[in-house]
């Protein structure tokens, strides 16, 4: 039997269609207007860009929107629980890192990163970097440059990549001018994304893939991983390679290094040869819930903002936790508190185990200099050497990785728990060579309670370092920035 509407419920039906209709109707107009917002931005440019333009000034005047909010990065006020946007001198908080590193540059000076508006700033200014009086003096290489600004691609295209790394780093101090920006992750002419470094490239080209190939989404990851990612400087000719060829996970990249004999350097206290983890930043967030799902970092890291019918990619580039209501809440319907709270909780349990094997490596490194003293032989020491280049390499691979503790918590707590464990077996092993030897009993420990206490325990001159850095900036860098403003390369020396 046919059932008739009620008269109430046939308005009802009427009404929702038309309330459905006009939705659309809005939602079309919105999309109409964003198109055309976003084709007259780049229909009305107001300066024609082509080629390689380092100058990140000089798309201001094109994309405005952008460029504010790239100024931004700048901004060092942001602090959470665990991090902060400003630099913090991280040896003089964790003293037993200058033992990790004794004999590496890092053990001079490590602070936590800024902004992108400061890398070529940071990078110049370190100890790491040392202190070149003459442009062709070291002791860096040019390829410690590579990932601090567009200048880079615009050497590479004019020295060749081969010419580029060969160079050192002084070499380049009038060059490499200005800090990370929009041809770095563009192309000028339509801004569309690309890969600006060869390394990536090369890396995906080993593995048997092609880059081109990769989506829109996915590339809003792959710029970032350009140089959020590890590395090495690969033969005489320190060229930049990314250790891929096997995989991205630790294990992986452990087996690249010891198939092909790589070391970073020969620690000065306990003479293991130790691996230096970069900053593996994508590869970590690749193995967490985020990465799996295809959350691109930029999602994260640089939200969308509307203004004016235009939506963009906010470039103030910094943590999530800043903008809660415009990152997590888009995908999350927790509260900010409840999801801070969350992020809180997996970076403590993290922290909490990478404290522990950081006192247990600085022990280990110190027994093993005590064994030495005692008389040691290589063959005695090898086991114990082999055990802690492991349990230094995952320790680093975890503490080096930004974000690490979040993209990937039971990855990062399974990495560095294992270097826990290998960092206790070398010292189990030292201590029956030890017995070997005839020594029974605890090994003296010396004061490395402060970051100046441990420098000196492993035969720092920090005086002499500050010294020679302090004169390079007064005298040397601003006849880098003279030079290039004469030359055009940067439009204002800040």
């Amino acid at each position: 039997m046919e059932r008739k509407l009620k008269s109430w419920q046939g308005w009802g039906l009427f009404i929702l269609a038309m309330l459905i209709v006009f939705g659309l109707g809005m939602f079309a107009s919105s999309v109409l207007n964003r198109r055309a917002e976003i084709a007259s931005v780049f229909n009305n440019k107001k300066t024609e860009i082509t080629g390689i333009e380092s100058r990140n000034e000089a798309f201001a005047a094109n994309y405005p929107r952008n460029y504010e909010t790239w100024l931004q990065t700048a901004d060092t006020t942001f602090v959470s629980k665990y991090n902060s946007s400003q630099a913090v001198d991280v040896l003089e908080q964790r003293p037993n890192m200058v033992i990790l590193w004794a004999g590496y540059a890092f053990s001079k000076d490590y602070t936590t990163p800024r902004g992108h508006s400061y890398a070529v700033v940071d990078v110049t200014r370190t100890l790491r970097t040392g202190a070149p009086m003459h442009e062709h003096e070291g002791p860096q290489p040019a390829t410690c440059w590579s990932c601090k600004s567009p200048d880079v691609p615009r050497m590479m295209a004019e020295l060749g990549v081969d010419g580029f790394y060969h160079k050192q780093w002084g070499a380049l101090g009038h060059e490499i001018v200005n800090p990370i920006g929009c041809a770095d992750c563009h192309e000028p002419e339509n801004m569309n994304l690309h890969i600006s470094r060869p390394a990536l490239t090369e890396a995906f080209a080993r593995q048997g893939r092609d880059i081109t190939k990769a989506s829109h989404q996915e590339m809003r990851s792959l710029v970032c991983a350009q140089c959020h990612v590890e590395y090495y400087f690969k033969g005489e000719g320190k060229y930049l390679t990314f250790p891929w060829d096997k995989g991205l996970t630790l294990e992986d990249m452990e087996k690249y290094y010891d198939e092909i004999q790589f070391t970073d350097f020969v620690h000065a206290v306990s003479k293991a040869p130790i691996l230096k983890a970069q900053h593996p930043d994508y590869e970590i967030a690749q193995m967490g819930i985020h990465g799996q799902r295809g959350v691109s970092c930029a999602d994260c890291h640089m939200p969308y903002i509307s203004e004016g019918g235009v939506k963009f990619s906010d470039h103030h580039i910094q943590s999530p936790l800043a903008k809660i209501d415009r990152t997590c809440l888009v995908c999350h319907r927790e509260s900010e508190e409840t999801l801070r709270n969350n992020v809180y909780e997996r970076q403590a349990k993290v922290l909490e185990t990478r404290d522990l094997l950081e006192a247990e490596l600085a022990k280990a490194h110190i027994e093993a200099k005590f064994a030495w003293e005692k008389g040691a032989t290589d063959a005695q020491m090898k086991p114990v050497l082999d055990l802690i280049r492991q349990a230094q390499w995952r320790w680093d691979f975890g503490v080096a990785s930004h974000g690490a503790s979040f993209h990937a918590p039971q990855e990062v707590q399974r990495i560095l728990s294992h270097g826990l464990n290998r960092a206790l077996q070398a010292r189990l092993k030292n201590t029956k060579v030890l017995a070997k030897l005839g020594f029974i009993g605890d090994v003296p420990m010396p004061d490395i309670s402060t970051k100046a206490k441990a420098q000196k325990y492993i035969g720092l001159d920090m005086n002499a370092e500050e010294k020679a850095k302090d004169t390079f900036m007064k005298e040397i860098v601003p006849q880098w920035l003279k030079k290039a403003k004469e030359e055009g390369k940067i439009i204002a020396v800040k």
